[in-house]
């Protein structure tokens, strides 16, 4: 009795090559979605809390930003320029958020 040699068929492997190379892409590393938030602080001058990671708190409102830092204005007139690695988190401060509330 002799063997057959089975081979694979070449239109079927290209096929699903084909399907593989469709895969959806990744989605984008940036969303600008902290750049959008930003503007529309500024542009609103809402009051910002903002808490460091070494546990200080800014209170103040966001006057520019870029990749690595943003500047916020104190009520006193005082700025700071804070790296963005340090910031823990930010919110609006609860008095002037009442668009959220009801």
């Amino acid at each position: 009795m002799t063997r057959k040699l089975i081979k694979p068929d070449l239109n079927e492997i290209k096929k699903f090559q084909k399907k593989e190379a469709k895969r959806k892409p990744p989605p984008a590393y940036k969303t600008h979605a902290e750049n959008y938030y930003y503007i529309k602080q500024m542009n609103n001058r809402t009051s910002m809390v903002i808490e460091l990671v070494n546990g200080e708190v800014i209170k103040g409102r966001i006057e520019w930003y870029d990749e690595k830092c943003i500047k916020v204005r104190k009520d006193d007139n005082e700025n700071f320029i804070v790296f963005k690695h340090f910031i823990k988190y930010m919110y609006k401060i609860p008095d002037e958020a009442g668009d959220d509330e009801e």
